[in-house]
């Protein structure tokens, strides 16, 4: 993949520069978005918090198995160390998601897009892509680092446990952004490698999640062999191990270099592990676009499906004690502003069911917007010279992606269900009632991927980013507008705040009816704007 006269590095710089440009939306928001929830979560720790709730929180949350798998074990019972506890694995999870897609998307998507087929006849080295996506993701962990200490510093934290906790979810970050770029060179398609990478994650994740979840007799050694257990057990604010960092910076440093060195033997367009041949002929679901659309979409499901029935099983687990966990009238507060009632174990579950309402918006989103990755990649306009038309080709997706979001908020329904129904008893009254209160999610959720079919119909090339503000400004408005007490008409935005506040509220059938029809006619109104445009 070496250019004409071209070094192993040549051309890193104008590649960098390149990659940033493209970035230039989605890293400094994903970076914003971390700090913002780190501290955001000190200041509500410091605000809400008595240091009693403090010190009754950290031994509840070490009592409880549901909750040491959720958020791991807090060490200390300071405003610093409930955080860190809180969100120093769960930001690292967010931040090494985000470098899986730059590392995968400036190197073997681009490669099988054919990019860097182009890029690569002129003066550029064969290592220069893996180092410019390095490169990116490791100056976005950087950034992080810095602006979670600055942060944290200025709400008061001490300046140690706060480079630490950042330094943490950043050496966490570098681990896996090697993981990507070991499994970009590894694949020999980009899907292959992003599910790789994360499914490293997710294996990390489950390590330290029954490591710390083992009783006292337990595997309680499993926690020690994941990433994401090495940012709990650099103890910030709780003692400061700092040599700790060495284990996800020594991790970053090996399939880092096995990243370059499997990319020094191997074939262009190549990946090292072998493709599975498919069937000589298509199955009867292909022969029409919503087969196609399904087989293009269903491992993104199953990867959203297995993500929320493991942290709604484990919210709902944690659901008997929340009394006790929730001890502060600021934080009952909080919970009873978002789950819309008095009764702190309800408002609790009907937040809950607010998250996956919300996650099956974002899921409904995705799955517009690859019809517009579709466009882009010229792949619309060989499905689009077939039989098929332009409705019918974007109903397919828009189909899977409104099953999609149904099958999603089931899963949640029914793992919140078991979760609580096996902790506190009742198992057949449970679990159909945090179902139903899930599915009630539903035409809110709609209406959100609603809104992205009228932004692929009327304005393609906005469609990525405004489709995403649109989820930004539903999440920050559920979250936030009744804690606030936003006006009114900035939480009728939100078609969220329209949905019943379930289990515990009334239901009506007026609002799920308008919200129905709102998602039908915006749909009718992207379809027919994408009618009349250009493909392309």
């Amino acid at each position: 993949m070496t250019g004409a006269g071209g070094g192993g590095v040549a051309g890193t710089g104008i590649l960098a520069r390149l990659a940033l440009r493209r970035d230039r939306i989605m890293l400094p928001a994903w970076v914003y978005v971390i700090t913002a929830l780190v501290a955001g979560t000190a200041w509500t720790f410091r605000k809400a918090y008595t240091a009693a709730a403090r010190a009754q929180l950290q031994v509840t949350g070490s009592q409880n198995p549901a909750i040491r798998f959720l958020y791991g074990k807090p060490y200390a019972s300071s405003v610093g160390g409930l955080t860190a506890w809180r969100y120093g694995m769960w930001a690292s999870i967010l931040a090494s998601l985000i470098a899986i897609f730059i590392v995968v998307r400036h190197t073997r998507a681009d490669e099988e897009a054919g990019r860097l087929e182009l890029i690569a006849a002129g003066v550029v080295g064969r290592y220069a892509p893996l180092t410019v996506a390095l490169a990116v993701a490791g100056t976005g962990s950087a950034a992080l680092a810095v602006l979670i200490t600055a942060a944290l510093a200025v709400l008061g934290l001490p300046v140690p446990g706060a480079a630490l906790l950042a330094l943490a979810i950043a050496a966490a970050t570098l681990a896996f952004t090697g993981m990507a770029a070991l499994a970009a060179q590894l694949a020999s398609g980009a899907r292959a490698a992003r599910g790789i990478a994360a499914g490293a994650l997710g294996g990390a994740y489950l390590l330290r999640a029954i490591g710390d979840s083992a009783g006292a007799r337990g595997p309680g050694w499993l926690s020690w062999l994941s990433p994401l257990g090495w940012v709990e057990f650099t103890r910030p604010f709780a003692g400061n191990r700092w040599w700790v960092l060495a284990l996800p910076l020594s991790l970053a440093a090996v399939s880092g270099g096995a990243a370059y060195a499997v990319a020094a033997r191997r074939d262009y367009g190549a990946g090292l592990l072998p493709d599975r041949p498919g069937r000589p002929q298509a199955g009867r679901l292909l022969h029409g676009p919503f087969g196609l659309a399904w087989r293009l979409q269903r491992g993104a499901l199953a990867g959203w499906v297995t993500a929320v029935m493991f942290s709604c099983a484990a919210a709902g687990a944690a659901a008997k004690g929340v009394g006790s966990l929730l001890n502060s009238p600021q934080l009952r507060h909080v919970f009873t502003s978002l789950g819309g009632q008095t009764a702190i174990t309800n408002a609790y579950l009907a937040a809950v069911m607010s998250m996956a309402g919300l996650a099956a918006g974002a899921y409904g989103v995705t799955a517009v917007i690859r019809l517009r990755a579709e466009e882009t990649d010229q792949l619309a306009e060989l499905e689009l010279a077939t039989a098929t038309g332009r409705i019918r080709w974007a109903l397919s997706h828009i189909a899977v992606g409104a099953a999609g979001s149904a099958v999603l908020l089931a899963a949640a329904g029914l793992a919140s269900g078991l979760g609580y129904g096996l902790r506190a008893g009742g198992l057949g009254t449970e679990v159909p009632r945090l179902l139903g209160a899930a599915l009630a999610q539903w035409p809110a959720a709609l209406a959100v991927a609603a809104a992205a079919i009228v932004l692929f119909g009327a304005l393609p090339r906005a469609a990525v980013a405004v489709g995403w503000t649109v989820v930004a400004v539903v999440v920050l408005v559920a979250f936030f507008g009744p804690l606030f007490r936003f006006p009114g008409w900035l939480l009728d935005i939100s078609p969220f705040t329209h949905v019943p506040k379930l289990p515990g509220a009334p239901v009506h059938a007026t609002p799920f009816l308008w919200l129905a029809l709102a998602a039908v006619l915006l749909a009718v109104g992207g379809l027919a704007a994408l009618r009349h445009r250009d493909i392309g």
